[in-house]
């Protein structure tokens, strides 16, 4: 009896403990998964500040820096850009996945530019942000 129960906690312990190892996000070395969602542009992004400019083909996105990595202006980033909220998105530049959270999204110049004064005061009005060629867009 004691063999069966102290057996039975062993495979418990090592079910709880093998089942618990697993590997969190299953996309992030998927780059198919990655190219399969909106494609977008950084044509802002500046260390004082923690919002940056990305523009899709519906206008400028908003985003906000929620991890260590942010990327640079005229990096092609993918991912989600049409609706607000915290989630991953792909840097395909370097290579990097990394968080971030949209804050606007479908935006025109004007109001990204008046948006990006709200979120971050510091150089109000001297923003230029990176022309693009709409070719690459599609």
């Amino acid at each position: 009896m004691k063999k069966i129960f102290t057996l039975s906690i062993l495979v418990t312990l090592l079910a709880f403990t093998f089942t618990g190892c697993g590997k969190n996000g299953y996309y992030y070395d998927d780059e198919g998964y990655w190219l399969s969602q909106e494609r977008g542009q950084v044509v802002y992004s500046s260390s004082s500040c923690n919002y940056y400019v990305v523009e899709t083909n519906y206008g400028y996105t908003i985003i906000r820096s929620f991890s260590y990595f942010k990327p640079y202006e005229r990096s092609i980033i993918y991912g989600d850009f049409s609706r607000p909220g915290t989630r991953d998105f792909y840097d395909r530049s370097s290579g990097n996945v990394f968080t971030g959270t949209v804050t606007d999204y479908w935006l025109n110049y004007y109001d990204a530019q008046m948006a990006l004064d709200y979120y971050c005061p510091y150089g109000k009005g001297a923003r230029q942000f990176v022309n693009t060629d709409s070719t690459k867009m599609k």
